[in-house]
């Protein structure tokens, strides 16, 4: 139940993929028999990925994830002088490009969010300045699945003539994501977290939208990102987005909703002590953050682990730090409560009984530790 981390590979990406880690070996960018087959699955993903966007195929560009995905819109666009606008609880692939921005001479505003982790539009719209050349708010919130406002910001950032970007790597294949609703002019996705290969992403680039690349060496991605492509990796991005379009439009969100809010109700009849953070909020069918204000969430986290259940303190990119989630603190919630605070994201193939398993677990789980900490340290062991 750590989908939001990276999801399993699908068997039908992985049969797509093989052919060009073994046999169709060719370089895209060759001229020859094996270069043209290359380019030809590489264009075909292409349309695939377009297609769950609801973009033009021109307009996306190819990348390892969503963390280039992230710093090609941020660094592509900005300029020292320039002022950039996102929010606090963005994923770090934006907020240390935002920090780096500044370190340049970029003026950067940190938008706080309301206890539902859902920025307002009107404090971005109030945020505007005469240089603003970039606004980046996420789609949804990886750690508390809260969707956020992106097509009224993108009405925002088109009246202010400002670029507007959004990740949306925790959004594709569970949401329905149409660029030209959102009005986005920049927006990033990323292959593991929809059942595609690590290292494998894309970023949406509206046309006429000038980006200066991050890497030099080839003309390749329209000259936006130059390097060999991984055709491997991008013929299995584009079958992940044909198999989540599928998946969106038979109603799958809705089947995954059921079986996160019945993992909820499960927790909270169980757990006196337990809550939902963003509980009311709109969120991505597969998310649900709880707080358990009795014990620490590493140490619930590694106890459930022991057990055979994957659950996470917040964003993978932050596993091992210490200090509090930056997005829970940001919505308001005391340190402690951050830190007793635990991430269940659920895949495609979760079932009923593996949310009962969990429940099971998570009751199990925490009476031993009520049981360890009611004894004396003298007669722990």
């Amino acid at each position: 139940m750590d989908a939001n981390a990276t999801t399993p590979l699908a068997l039908e990406v992985f049969e797509a993929m093989r052919p060009y880690m073994v046999e169709s070996f060719g370089n895209a960018s060759s001229i020859h028999y094996h270069g043209r087959h290359a380019r030809g699955a590489v264009e075909q993903a292409r349309a695939s990925v377009a297609a769950l966007l609801h973009c033009s195929p021109s307009e996306v560009v190819f990348t390892s994830g969503g963390t280039e995905g992230d710093n090609l819109a941020l660094f592509g666009l900005v300029q020292p002088g320039d002022h950039v606008i996102t929010t606090a609880i963005e994923h770090h692939a934006v907020l240390h490009a935002a920090e780096r921005l500044q370190q340049r001479g970029v003026e950067v505003t940190f938008v706080r969010v309301g206890s539902d982790c859902v920025v307002d539009p009107a404090d971005i719209r109030h945020a505007l300045q005469p240089n603003t050349r970039l606004i980046s708010v996420m789609m949804a919130n990886n750690e508390t699945g809260a969707i956020q406002p992106v097509e009224e910001i993108g009405c925002i950032a088109a009246e202010a003539d400002a670029y507007f970007h959004s990740d949306a790597v925790q959004a594709a294949g569970k949401l329905t994501i149409d660029v030209e609703k959102i009005g986005c002019d920049l927006l990033t996705i990323a292959g593991h977290k929809m059942y595609g290969p690590q290292g494998a992403g894309a970023l949406f680039v509206r046309r006429e939208t000038r980006l200066e690349p991050l890497f030099f060496g080839g003309s390749h991605e329209r000259q936006r990102r130059a390097g060999t492509e991984n055709v491997a990796g991008i013929v299995g991005l584009g079958k992940a987005a044909q198999l989540a379009l599928h998946a969106i439009d038979q109603g799958a969100p809705a089947h995954i909703a059921a079986l996160r809010d019945r993992l909820e109700t499960g927790i909270l009849q169980t757990i006196e002590t337990a809550g939902i953070n963003s509980g009311h909020a709109h969120r991505v069918p597969n998310t649900t953050n709880v707080w358990f204000d009795e014990f620490e969430g590493e140490s619930l986290a590694i106890a459930l682990d022991l057990k055979g259940l994957a659950v996470s303190g917040g964003s993978a990119c932050s596993s091992g730090a210490s200090e509090a989630s930056h997005v829970l603190t940001a919505m308001g919630l005391p340190p402690k409560r951050a830190q007793a605070s635990l991430r269940f994201s659920l895949t495609k193939d979760t079932s009923q009984n593996d949310v009962d398993f969990a429940l099971d677990l998570i009751g199990s789980v925490f009476s031993r530790l009520h049981e360890v900490s009611s004894v004396p340290l003298m007669n722990r062991g």
